[in-house]
């Protein structure tokens, strides 16, 4: 069963902003940004944690109403200060997702999901662990979208990575399989790190498309309408779709060929995923 659409579930930008700095919140999600996550984890020093779950409970009333979904990444629930998060998450009233680091197992999501029942759980796959408990997560309650978070991922099993990050393949496939298996919706990719090197993240972005992802962190706000433009087909792209659709109906459906290629059910969904990429 696939889950239904819904905005978090078809976001394709989620751009990051650090709790501890109120100033840029309404920046973020004014950003265009399909959706924003407030950070708990990476962004904040120890020493501010605190106050910056203060500040997302103070924004938080005219957050929820600015039309965009909010996500909350939380610091692991391994850790002391993401039971704290888990507490405070039980007073909060409800995200639209919760962002996990470091979910290394599905049993790691129950006590997310308890306190926040009403946010879709985003696990992000960063370790040697989570990438050996695939299934697990995938399969966990309340879990929405797989994210990869390649960079720590790196850091956990000690890899180093050229610049199209070939060595990952295999995390990516694994994810998209994953996500495939439990009919969650489409993976999110990792961020790209090089925020003025627009090529680099338009090159990334497809990728991540080629993997059947359907998502991608942001680190700034000008890092969204680039992934939004790479997210839409080209031209010949959408040409291609049109045709393919055209010489289905003309065949009432039966395999025909079209520029010496057989088109047949799988190659006709393709199409139709391509044309429904365009309507964004």
């Amino acid at each position: 069963m696939r889950t239904a659409p819904t905005p978090l579930a078809d976001a394709r930008t989620f751009l990051f902003v650090p709790g501890n700095r109120p100033e840029r919140f309404d920046k973020a999600v004014k950003s265009g940004a399909d959706a924003v996550v407030f950070d708990l984890e990476d962004a904040v020093p120890p020493a501010e944690k605190e106050s910056a779950r203060a500040s997302i409970d103070d924004a938080w009333p005219a957050l929820r109403n600015a039309g965009v979904p909010l996500v909350i990444r939380i610091n692991t629930p391994a850790e002391p200060q993401g039971r704290e998060d888990l507490r405070w998450l039980a007073r909060l009233e409800a995200p639209a997702g919760i962002m996990v680091p470091k979910a290394d197992s599905g049993a790691m999501l129950g006590a997310v999901l308890s306190s926040a029942p009403g946010a879709a759980i985003l696990p992000l796959i960063e370790s040697a662990a989570a990438y050996g408990s695939l299934a697990d997560i995938a399969a966990a309650q309340g879990v929405l979208r797989l994210v990869v978070g390649h960079i720590d991922f790196q850091a956990d099993t000690g890899m180093g990575c050229s610049e199209d990050q070939a060595e990952l393949a295999p995390l990516r496939f694994a994810v998209s399989v994953a996500t495939r298996c439990h009919g969650l919706a489409p993976a999110v990719d990792g961020v790209t790190v090089s925020i003025d090197d627009d090529d680099a993240l338009r090159r990334d972005t497809r990728r991540a498309l080629r993997f059947g992802f359907g998502g991608k962190l942001c680190i700034h706000p000008r890092q969204v309408a680039v992934v939004h433009q790479a997210m839409q087909p080209g031209h010949d792209e959408l040409a291609w779709a049109r045709r393919v659709l055209e010489a289905d109906a003309a065949s009432a459906g039966a395999a025909v060929r079209l520029d010496g290629k057989m088109v047949d059910a799988p190659v006709v969904l393709q199409a139709r995923r391509t044309l429904a990429r365009a309507g964004r």
